[in-house]
């Protein structure tokens, strides 16, 4: 058995029920699907679920399945069914929501290898977001303990439905047949096992190791592995041979008994690595111990060498990625939207994953859509959460594909996968349906297809040219500028709102003068505005032009890599915690536009995306945080015209239990005696009087409602409404009514929440848990509504963000209400003057800004006088 390879049994696919089969479930019929298969796609077909088990796939005769009582029938009515969404890097469980002390069980720190600990140990039930993650589709997750160690330990694979027995242990894919022993079963193949390693900054950081010390450690704990592996190597050919006289007890060691399997090709390594020099010293490590790596995890400069991993002992890793999460340290710096693409092109399987709650598994398939937008073909996008999972954690015979005699995992969404907001109608597990009562969102009927996909291939190849670090800068265009084929067109409407231009239609123009626009409408109204020799001409192809985009919550333009304290303007002092440098005492506030940087990766990122002004607040952990400025993304320097588009913007606070400082009543208390009393700084006093805006990052609907009071009690006391905002927000739905009656507006950052603390529990997660979510229970309260970010390198997602929030209104929200949400709604909440004519526009050549299928390719800016083209 030391040689028996892990695997099914060989009458595996012979079974007629489930190992995980409920008794009592009731065989369901899934008629007029669209399918994907893991493989292929079926149009108009048919599928059983039966004792937990896909029985059939293809088209069914009338009267087919008479035989079974109770049969349940839906029409899935041509919409798409794909197997359930798999995640191979997920800290579901371990890392619990909301955050509580002892919920976190990801990483020990009791050592840098550490291979017989078990994700299932800490495996918790009660974690807020199994029910979300299975609301975006997600039926298995590979339960991986962190990455602080080289070694971190066993990772379990479990679905995600909840059971009758309510353990960890009833969640289990496929365990090892003796959870808690070494025992094997000689009449079964042993089943696969996971484990996790890691390289690079994350040990390094935890045990003050380097590299070198890292490799040393994986060397020795292999070294000792691969002894014990010799011996009972030879402890079994003297048994073979009958050589049974002072044999004694077969050599073995429940420490490193995980090790020994790795070595006999029996378990499945996921590796969190990123950089080059790591993807090296590991492939390096696999042949000297001679094991297979399943996958490199993160893996952001797999990219660049994938030469490296097709030199692994065995077999060539998979990469699993993110889609446009990158930057946030420096082994991330050079992460590419295009490497799912690239690596896909050298042959090497992609694997898209969440690194829950890192990103929330729930939108887990929005990544898969995300490299599908950046070039990775549409089969292998979907596969990258489904079929390629499966096979890389060893689970491809009962997972990851619609096939008869596999698991009964499914999802019946209501647009096709790869389009963006996509939402599943059902759920089934074990073919136990998952959602009572789903919100289902209409969408449109060309959400139906997949999306086109904009031509990234330029912009791929110089991905690799400049080894993940590819200029950003924008070519300045002419003077004169005319954007031909336009489809559309969305101007601010003067009063607050964004309005759609009547006369601009299939095949207009717009002609600009130094970024401000001349004329619009017919080619022919155009004509004597620009002859042909003195215009650059920019084809549209039935394009778009819109109000630019507004990046606010991330500390986008004060930071370049979060890790990295060299690279950002570090946190304001607070007052209520510590002492304020006697040369700050008694001084005006701190100012964001002090610490501006611009040209940074993130910020020209956003600007090419569309994102055009970002407003940023001092970054703070304690009550105060500052003053806010507003400036361009695009610009190159502080001193250029319109870089700073407003000095200061507003005044931010920020009050919650999280911080572990002052009480709130202490921190609101605070907040009143300097809104009110008689030794308030200038800006308090100026916030007073409601000439800017107060705008407090909260999150939790109690301390919510004591803001509003406080609003109330200026009032009443100085006769002033002030000006208040409250951004983060998670749980302001709970008071939209109140909200609205008092005129505070809400920035909702994320826009699509989560419940990180205990102050964020009481979310509004909308379709298909809910029919509302925050965004639109607030506007139906007559509240101003913003979306915002948390961290900078998701500024150059927020056209999507708004995108999405009309995709689930059920029709609620407009294209012009969505492009209000990060644009004119945020001018208002955050005090920036209005931009009128002045604002920055977007031109998207394919489709609006709003549409996956288009592609930003110029910035007109008649602040700054230009048009860029990117």
């Amino acid at each position: 058995m030391l040689h028996a390879k892990p695997g099914p049994p060989s009458n595996f696919h012979q079974r007629t029920e489930s190992d995980r089969f409920v008794k009592g479930t009731h065989a369901t019929l899934i008629r007029n699907a669209s399918i994907w298969t893991g493989d292929q796609e079926i149009t108009q077909g048919d599928i059983l679920l039966d004792k937990g088990i896909i029985k059939f796939v293809g088209h069914a005769r009338p009267g087919m399945f008479n035989g079974f009582k109770e049969l349940v029938t839906l029409d899935a009515g041509g919409s798409w069914v794909t197997p359930g969404i798999v995640d191979l890097h997920s800290h579901l469980g371990v890392d619990s929501a909301p955050a509580l002390s002892g919920a976190d069980d990801t990483n020990s720190w009791k050592g840098p290898v550490l291979p017989w600990l078990r994700s299932l140990d800490g495996l918790n039930t009660h974690d807020d977001a199994y029910r979300l993650s299975i609301s975006g589709g997600v039926t298995t997750a590979n339960v991986l303990p962190g990455s602080a160690n080289a070694i971190g330990g066993q990772a379990f694979v479990i679905k995600l439905r909840p059971t009758a027995e309510r353990s960890p242990s009833s969640m289990l894919l496929e365990p090892p047949y003796t959870l808690n022993g070494t025992h094997v079963d000689p009449t079964l193949p042993p089943r696969w096992r996971q484990m996790k390693h890691a390289c690079g900054e994350n040990p390094s950081r935890v045990y003050g190791n380097t590299r070198m010390d890292t490799f040393w450690a994986f060397r020795q704990a292999y070294d000792t592995a691969r002894q014990i592996k010799e011996q009972q190597d030879a402890y079994c050919t003297r048994a073979l041979a009958g050589e049974w006289e002072d044999l004694g007890e077969f050599p073995d060691n429940l420490q490193w008994e995980a090790l020994v399997d790795v070595l006999r090709g029996r378990v499945k390594i996921h590796t969190h690595c990123y950089e080059a020099v790591d993807l090296d010293d590991f492939v390096r490590l696999t042949n000297e111990f001679q094991f297979p790596i399943a996958a490199f995890h993160h893996a952001h400069e797999t990219y660049l060498v994938p030469g490296t991993l097709k030199q692994a002992y065995g077999h060539t890793p998979a990469a699993a990625l993110f889609a446009t999460n990158a930057r946030y340290k420096r082994e991330a710096y050079r992460g590419s939207e295009f490497a799912p693409r690239i690596l896909a092109e050298n042959g090497i399987d992609v694997v898209m994953k969440s690194d829950h709650p890192v990103l929330n598994s729930r939108f887990l398939l929005y990544e898969a859509q995300q490299a599908y937008m950046y070039g990775l073909p549409a089969n292998l996008a979907l596969a990258a959460v489904t079929s390629t999972p499966a096979r890389i954690m060893g689970q491809d015979h009962r997972i990851g594909f619609v096939r008869e005699g596999y698991d009964a995992d499914l999802v019946v969404w209501d647009s096709h996968p790869l389009a963006l907001g996509t939402t599943p109608q059902q759920v089934w597990i074990d073919g136990i349906p998952q959602l009572s009562e789903p919100a289902v969102a209409s969408k449109p009927t060309s959400f139906q297809q997949a999306p086109r996909t904009p031509n990234f291939d330029l912009e791929a190849a110089a991905a690799i040219k400049y080894e993940g670090l590819p200029p950003l800068i924008p070519k300045k265009a002419k003077e004169l500028v005319v954007f031909a084929n336009i489809s559309s067109m969305f101007v601010q409407d003067g009063m607050g709102g964004v309005m759609s231009v009547a006369n601009v239609g299939e095949g207009s123009v717009v002609a600009l003068r130094k970024g401000v626009v001349q004329c619009w409408g017919a080619a022919a109204a155009c004509a004597s505005e620009f002859t042909s020799e003195d215009a650059e001409w920019i084809d549209l192809e039935g394009g778009s032009i819109a109000p630019g985009l507004i990046s606010y919550g991330s500390p986008l333009g004060l930071e370049e890599i979060q890790g990295e304290s060299s690279t950002h303007d570090g946190t304001v002092f607070d007052p209520l915690t510590g002492s304020v440098p006697s040369i700050l005492a008694g001084s005006e506030l701190i100012k964001a536009s002090d610490g501006l940087q611009f040209a940074g990766r993130d910020t020209l990122l956003a600007y090419r995306a569309g994102v055009t002004a970002g407003v940023t607040a001092p970054s703070s952990v304690g009550l105060i945080s500052g003053l806010s400025t507003a400036f361009s993304t695009g610009a190159a320097h502080r001193l250029e015209d319109g870089a700073v588009i407003q000095d200061v913007v507003a005044l931010h606070v920020q009050i919650g239990h999280s911080n572990q400082g002052p009480s709130v009543s202490t921190q609101i208390a605070a907040l009143r005696n300097m809104l009110l009393g008689d030794k308030s700084s200038t800006t308090f006093a100026e916030v007073a009087k409601g000439a800017i805006p107060l705008v407090v990052q909260v999150q939790n609907a109690d301390i919510i409602a004591s803001l509003i009071e406080l609003k109330k009690e200026i009032h009443t006391r100085t006769g002033t409404d002030i000006q208040l905002t409250v951004a983060g927000a998670d749980e302001a739905h709970l008071l939209a009514k109140e909200l609205g009656e008092a005129g505070v507006g809400v920035i909702l950052a994320p826009s699509r929440p989560f419940p990180n603390d205990w102050e964020s529990k009481r979310i509004l997660p909308g379709p298909p848990l809910t029919n509302e979510t925050a965004v639109t229970t607030l506007l139906a309260h007559g509240v101003t509504v913003g979306i915002g970010i948390v961290e900078q390198w998701s500024a150059r997602n927020t056209r999507f963000d708004v995108a999405w929030a009309a995709l689930e209104s059920f029709d609620r929200i407009s294209k012009e209400q969505a492009l209000a949400l990060a644009s004119v709604n945020l001018e208002k909440l955050l005090g920036v003057k209005p931009s009128g004519r002045l604002g920055d526009m977007v031109a998207t050549r394919g489709g609006t800004v709003l549409d996956s299928e288009a592609k930003v390719i110029g910035i007109i800016s008649p602040r700054r006088g230009i048009v860029d083209l990117v």
